[in-house]
């Protein structure tokens, strides 16, 4: 379990909040926390995708929500409800918006879901929100929710708004890149279902795959640009851009480990938490 927050004096009591997990707040605690004036919420964003005959359609958002889980309990932060549809895959990077058991927002959907929840928590106080992105696909319309909910924060007086924006994989750095991929690693592009997210699976949550099934196909071939209708030819039939052999639990570890290192400095820096 993450450790508690330290306790927050409240009106001649003391209220000790013993989760990291919003929706599992009771909103007195809540008031408590966003009373300290220090505190940050993470909101976790994903998709509902495929991810192969291995892993569940839940990675983006599962993979998510356990770094944000793991950053709080640094930083003492709380973790809001994961946003669990993303934006269109693409089969470029995620196998393609055709796929069955993939289910997608609009552009417009996620910039209005991303402006209504974030500019929600800093009418109720918090002034540092951090995103946390899981799925490639949701980036630049995350990006567009947050600088509107902190625009109008402003406008409405809150001149202390602040929020941040961040993709899990930007923390990966050359080092575990090459104890991950000790035979080399084949780039960002084709790894949708492949070493990466397996070995985060693997190790955060391995009753979820399912190894047996992983394929071994070579990587996918892919274009440098884009055709509508979406052609099911142009990716593996597995949906995996690459294959997961290789995966592990103590690959994951290294991961994690390196990823919440490279968050918790993030937000560290310009915060200050």
């Amino acid at each position: 379990a993450p450790p508690a927050l330290p306790d927050i004096p409240s009106h001649g009591r003391f209220t000790v909040v013993t989760t990291r997990s919003l929706e599992d707040l009771d909103a007195h605690s809540y008031q408590d926390y966003v009373a300290g004036g220090r505190g940050v919420v993470l909101i976790p964003t994903g998709a509902t995708e495929q991810h192969g005959p291995h892993m569940p359609m839940g990675v983006d958002a599962m993979l998510s929500r356990a770094i944000s889980v793991a950053v709080a309990g640094e930083i003492e932060a709380l973790v809001a409800p994961t946003f669990c549809y993303g934006y269109k895959s693409q089969p470029r990077s995620g196998g393609g918006n055709h796929r069955t058991g993939t289910t997608s927002l609009s552009a417009q959907a996620l910039i209005l879901q991303t402006k209504d929840v974030v500019l929600g928590l800093l009418q109720d106080g918090i002034r540092q929100v951090v995103v946390i992105n899981g799925h490639y696909e949701n980036y630049q319309f995350l990006y567009e929710g947050l600088d509107l909910a902190v625009q109008e924060a402003r406008s409405l007086g809150l001149e202390d708004a602040r929020a941040m924006l961040l993709s899990y994989w930007d923390f990966v750095d050359d080092e575990t890149l090459e104890a991950v991929f000790p035979d080399g690693f084949l780039g960002w592009d084709i790894e949708h279902g492949g070493v990466l997210e397996t070995s985060l699976m693997l190790h955060l949550h391995p009753d979820k795959v399912d190894m047996s099934r992983a394929p071994a196909h070579p990587p996918a071939e892919l274009t440098a640009y884009d055709v509508f209708p979406e052609d099911p030819a142009r990716t593996p039939d597995s949906g995996c851009l690459s294959s997961p052999a290789g995966a592990t639990a103590e690959r994951g570890e290294l991961l994690l480990h390196t990823v919440r290192s490279g968050i918790v400095r993030a937000v560290t820096s310009e915060f200050g938490k």
